[in-house]
C-alpha cells in the first residue's frame, strides 16, 4: 500500500510581464493522497497549460529553543517559524 501524504500544488501561468516570467494563479491543497494520484493531477494540469510545482504540505523542523520536533507548512515565513532565531528575538 502506498504512503498517504498531504500535498500542495502551486499552479503558474507563463507571463512575460513579470520579472520571474511566471505568475502564480492558485495554490491547491490535497488531503492525504498517494503519490500516483498527485502525478495524474499534475499531468492533467500540465496538459491544461499550467506550470506546476509540487510540495509536501507539512515539513518537520526542530524548535530552536526546546529542541523538540514539530510540523509546519512548507510556505511558513522564516520569521514566523519557531525553528528560526528571529522568531525568538521579539
Amino acid at each position: 500500500m502506498s504512503k498517504l501524504t498531504a500535498y500542495t500544488l502551486e499552479l503558474y501561468k507563463a507571463d512575460r510581464r513579470v520579472k520571474a516570467g511566471r505568475r502564480l494563479v492558485e495554490k491547491r491543497d490535497f488531503e492525504p493522497v498517494t503519490h500516483d494520484y498527485i502525478q495524474t493531477v499534475v499531468e492533467d494540469k500540465i496538459k491544461q497549460g499550467f506550470l506546476v510545482l509540487v510540495h509536501e504540505t507539512f515539513v518537520t523542523k526542530t524548535n530552536l529553543i526546546g529542541g523538540r520536533e514539530f510540523t509546519e507548512r512548507y510556505d511558513t515565513p522564516h520569521y514566523c517559524s519557531p525553528a528560526s532565531e528571529s522568531y525568538w528575538s521579539m
